[in-house]
């Protein structure tokens, strides 16, 4: 069974693979539009970002029911060898992908590969985000206090 914190992080990361995958059709209309000739925009084009997306979002959540099954492990080792494990299948499983992104006749190679790339992205500029987020109130709430405590303190 899934945490909550899981299912929450998984679904934040099917939005992000979702978004990312949308934006990249776009991009990929648009260079299609300015170079007919050198950017393609048929069935492989959509076909290789839809399978990367799901390969993506497979292997983020692979990962997050790894994480979940070792922070419930007491051996460190043992935790370390199952974590080690998860990640080689996980990489294994991205490789095979790549290799049939790139020799498959039914997907376009890039728009099969920069999915995989969406999760690392997305996570990190969430997390920028949500500092930003976090620390603006923080500053914004904090101010008015210091002021008074600073004015207080000089008489």
């Amino acid at each position: 069974m899934l945490q909550p914190a899981v299912k929450k992080e998984t679904r934040n990361v099917l939005v992000i693979i979702l978004i990312g995958v949308a934006l990249m059709l776009i991009v990929f209309t648009i260079l299609h539009f300015i170079m007919p000739d050198k950017v393609p925009l048929d069935y492989r084009v959509f076909l290789g970002g839809i399978c990367g997306g799901a390969v993506a979002f497979l292997n983020f959540f692979l990962m997050a029911l790894t994480v979940q099954k070792v922070a419930s492990m007491e051996d460190r080792d043992a935790a370390a060898k199952v974590m080690r494990l998860s990640y080689s299948r996980r990489l294994g499983i991205q490789c095979i992908w790549i290799v049939a992104a790139i020799f498959a006749p039914c997907f376009n190679a890039a728009a099969g590969i920069i999915p995989i790339f969406f999760p690392s992205i997305g996570i990190k500029v969430y997390g920028i985000f949500r500092k930003d987020l976090k620390a603006a109130p923080a500053e914004t709430a904090g101010a008015p206090e210091e002021t008074v405590e600073d004015s207080s303190s000089d008489s």
